[in-house]
C-alpha cells in the first residue's frame, strides 16, 4: 500500500538551490498579482458607471468611488512591493536562522519564569513566532498608519484615534500570545507525535479549532475591541425577531456593535452554535438603512445558514488542508531545504512549514480561483433566498446604499475579480436579482438628509430650552 507521503514525495536533492526556488516563486506571484492589479487599475480609470446601475448612482458618487479604488490600488501596489523587498532581504541575508537563534537566546533568558516543562523546540518555536510577529508589526506600522490615518481619512472612513490604534495593536499581540501559544504547541506536538501519519489528526485539530474560534471570538474576544449593546426594543428588533421566527432561525441574542468608532464602513453578521445564534449589527448599518432594508440584509445572512453554506465551506477548507498537509509531509525531512536556509544542525518543523508555504504559493494561487468561485456562488444563492422571502426591492436598495456608503468598486476586470473577489460586485448582484431601477442615490441627497436631520435636532433642542425657561418662570 502506497502511503500519502510516498504519493506526494519530493526528492531530497542537495543540488537544489531552494533560496532561488522560493525567491522565484515569490517574485512570480508578485508579478502575477501586479499584472492583475494593473488590469483592474485600468478599469478604475473609466469615467462612466456600468449601464445596469447608471440610474442608481450619480456621476459624482461614481467618480468618488473610482478615486477611492485607485488610491487603494496604489497603496496595495506599494505595500506588496514593500513585502517583496522584505522577503528578498530575509532570504538573501539568512535572517531566518539569525532570528531563530535570537528567539532561542530570549527563551533562555526567560527560563527562570517559565514552567519547567516548557523547553525544547516547541517552546523555541513559540518564541520565534511571536518575536517575528512583533518585529513585523513594528516594521509594518508606517503602512498601517498611512492606510488608516491618510488614505481612509481622506475619504472620510477613518474614525480611529491614535490611542485606539495603539491599544488595538497591543491587544492583538497580547491575545495572539495568550491564545496562539497553546495552538502552535498543539500543532507542532501532533506532527512530532504522529510522524508521517499526522495529516488527518492535524486536519481534525484545525477543524475543532475553527469551531471553537467561531464560538469564543464573537463572545469573548471581540468585546475587548468593541462595545456590544443589546438592540433596543422597537420596530427593528420586532421585525428581525419575526423574520427569525418565520425562517426557524435559532436567534437567541441581538447586538449592536459600535463599529463607527473605528470606521464608517457598515456590516452585519451572525455567530454561534447551530442551536444558538447571535446577530450582530454595526451601528453604521442601522444608521444608513431603513428597518426593511436592514431586515433584508439579515435575510441574506439567514440564507447562508439555511442553505448550509458554512458547513460546505468547512468541508472545502478541510479538502484544502488535506492538499497542504499531504504535500507538506514530504518536506518535513527534506534536509536540502533546511540546509539552504542555514539550518544545518537543527530542522525545526515550524521553519519547514513556513518555507513550504512559500513553495506552495503557485498551487495556492490556483486554489484561490476555485474558492472564490464557490464563495460568489454562495452569495448569489443567499441573495436569491432573500428575494424568495419577499425582500427583493429592500435588499437591492440596501446593497446600493452599502456600495454608496462604502464607496465600493462598481466595475471590475473579470480576471482580477476571479482571483480577488469572494463577493460579486453590485451590478452583478442586481442583475442576478432582476432589479429594476426606481430611484437615484446621490451624495447630494445624502447630504440633504443629513442637513435636515441636523435642523430637526436644533429645533428639538430649542424647544427643550424654551420649555425649561417656561418652567423656571413658573
Amino acid at each position: 500500500m502506497i502511503s500519502l507521503t510516498e504519493t506526494f514525495s519530493f526528492p531530497d536533492n542537495s543540488n537544489i538551490d531552494w533560496k532561488t526556488v522560493i525567491l522565484g516563486f515569490t517574485v512570480g506571484q508578485f508579478l502575477f498579482e501586479t499584472y492583475l492589479d494593473y488590469r483592474q487599475y485600468q478599469v478604475f480609470q473609466k469615467r462612466s458607471p456600468p449601464a445596469s446601475i447608471k440610474k442608481e448612482v450619480d456621476q459624482e458618487t461614481f467618480d468618488k468611488s473610482q478615486e477611492y479604488s485607485r488610491a487603494k490600488s496604489k497603496f496595495s501596489f506599494f505595500s506588496s512591493t514593500f513585502g517583496l523587498i522584505q522577503n528578498a532581504i530575509v532570504i538573501k541575508y539568512d535572517l531566518l536562522p539569525k532570528l531563530w537563534s535570537f528567539s532561542g537566546v530570549l527563551m533562555a533568558k526567560c527560563a527562570s519564569i517559565l514552567p519547567r516543562a516548557w523547553g525544547g523546540v516547541i517552546t523555541h518555536s513559540i518564541f520565534f513566532i511571536f518575536t517575528s510577529q512583533i518585529l513585523t508589526t513594528i516594521i509594518g506600522s508606517p503602512l498601517t498608519y498611512y492606510q488608516n490615518f491618510v488614505l481612509e481619512e481622506k475619504f472620510g472612513f477613518n474614525k480611529l484615534t491614535m490611542k485606539l490604534w495603539i491599544t488595538d495593536t497591543i491587544k492583538t499581540i497580547g491575545l495572539s500570545i495568550v491564545l496562539g501559544s497553546p495552538c502552535i504547541a498543539a500543532f507542532l506536538k501532533i506532527i512530532d507525535y504522529y510522524g508521517d501519519q499526522f495529516i488527518f489528526y492535524l486536519m481534525g485539530f484545525v477543524l475543532v479549532l475553527n469551531l471553537v474560534a467561531m464560538t469564543i471570538i464573537p463572545t469573548l474576544i471581540m468585546p475587548l475591541f468593541n462595545k456590544f449593546t443589546p438592540l433596543e426594543d422597537g420596530e427593528l428588533k420586532t421585525a428581525i425577531e419575526n423574520l427569525a421566527l418565520q425562517q426557524k432561525f435559532p436567534l437567541t441574542k441581538l447586538f449592536v456593535i459600535d463599529g463607527s468608532k473605528r470606521s464608517s464602513h457598515s456590516n452585519a453578521y451572525f455567530t454561534g452554535l447551530p442551536w444558538s445564534k447571535q446577530i450582530v449589527l454595526f451601528d453604521t448599518l442601522i444608521e444608513h438603512n431603513s428597518t426593511e432594508e436592514t431586515v433584508a440584509v439579515l435575510a441574506h445572512e439567514i440564507g447562508h445558514w439555511k442553505l448550509n453554506h458554512l458547513p460546505k465551506m468547512l468541508i472545502m477548507s478541510q479538502g484544502h488542508l488535506f492538499i497542504i498537509f499531504s504535500i507538506f509531509s514530504s518536506f518535513i525531512h527534506n534536509n536540502s531545504l533546511y540546509n539552504s536556509f542555514g539550518f544545518i544542525n537543527e530542522k525545526p518543523i515550524l521553519i519547514g512549514f513556513l518555507l513550504f508555504n512559500d513553495i506552495f504559493q503557485p498551487m495556492e494561487c490556483i486554489l484561490t480561483f476555485g474558492q472564490h468561485l464557490i464563495s460568489r456562488k454562495h452569495e448569489y444563492e443567499a441573495d436569491k433566498y432573500a428575494v424568495d422571502c419577499g425582500y427583493d426591492k429592500e435588499l437591492s436598495r440596501a446593497l446600493i446604499k452599502l456600495c454608496h456608503e462604502n464607496l465600493s468598486g462598481m466595475i471590475t476586470d473579470w480576471l482580477y475579480s476571479s482571483y480577488h473577489h469572494s463577493h460579486p460586485i453590485l451590478p452583478e448582484r442586481l442583475d442576478a436579482m432582476g432589479y429594476v431601477s426606481t430611484e437615484k442615490i446621490s451624495i447630494e441627497k445624502k447630504e440633504k438628509v443629513e442637513e435636515e436631520k441636523v435642523e430637526e435636532e436644533k429645533v428639538e433642542e430649542e424647544k427643550v430650552e424654551e420649555e425649561k425657561k417656561e418652567e423656571k418662570s413658573d
